[in-house]
């Protein structure tokens, strides 16, 4: 999968990843979205290194999907705790 997979496929995830953890996000739509394209990518490279799971070359493979919505969640829990309540001191 090309570099523009990966990206679409982080929009996606990142979309699924704040419909499955709805509320306020510190960035936005755009935030949620940079997560997201982080979140596949830090997903794939995790799948790949550590789970012993090769990058498969389908957009549709389903291991990969898995992986870029968990680092999607992951990015994104992380970023509510660091930033959560950053709207609330001003």
């Amino acid at each position: 999968m090309s570099i523009i997979g990966w990206i679409i496929l982080g929009l996606l995830a990142g979309a699924i990843a704040k419909f499955l953890l709805p509320g306020r996000d510190p960035g936005g739509l755009v935030g949620t979205t940079l997560i997201g394209i982080v979140g596949a990518f830090l997903g794939g490279w995790i799948s790949s290194r550590f789970l012993d799971r090769p990058i498969s070359n389908d957009f549709y493979d389903t291991a990969t999907w898995v992986s870029a919505i968990g680092g999607s969640l992951v990015l994104l829990i992380a970023y509510r705790l660091l930033f959560g309540n950053s709207r609330d001191r001003r």
